[in-house]
């Protein structure tokens, strides 16, 4: 799969047991439906976690395509932060620039979350000795 902001191919990290999709050269990440709450530890497809994304038509960033069905993902606003991301509308998954996916943990944290927030700080720190090289 490619990265739907630079196009570069992706690739496959496991955070928490779940699979993500890691672009290399932009740092954006990748979690297909569902990935999100099991990141979270959450059972239930039907969950708070879900409502807390709305759809904004405010955002004047640019829209980029899912990279799994190629539509138009739409913009939205992550519970009522400025934190804007963007969601396949046929709901494959949602795409997170450099740095969202912490943004979220952190704003939503529990136990599950604080664990992958030190996975994804390890990986940021690896990133960061290889670029001093």
């Amino acid at each position: 799969m490619n990265c739907p902001v630079c196009k570069e191919p992706m690739i496959i990290l496991e955070l928490n047991k779940v699979e993500i999709d890691f672009c290399p050269n932009c740092s954006g990440i990748w979690l297909d439906e569902g990935e999100l709450e099991l990141l979270y530890s959450i059972d239930k497809p039907d969950n708070e976690l879900q409502k807390l994304f709305q759809q904004t038509t405010s955002s004047k960033e640019k829209s980029y395509k899912c990279p799994i069905c190629r539509k138009r993902m739409i913009k939205t606003q992550f519970s009522n932060t400025d934190l804007i991301l963007d969601r396949c509308p046929q709901n494959h998954g949602i795409w997170f620039d450099k740095g969202e996916l912490e943004k979220v943990l952190t704003i939503k944290s529990n136990s599950s979350s604080e664990k992958i927030l030190a996975l994804l700080k390890d990986m940021f720190s690896y990133n960061k000795s290889q670029e001093a090289e």
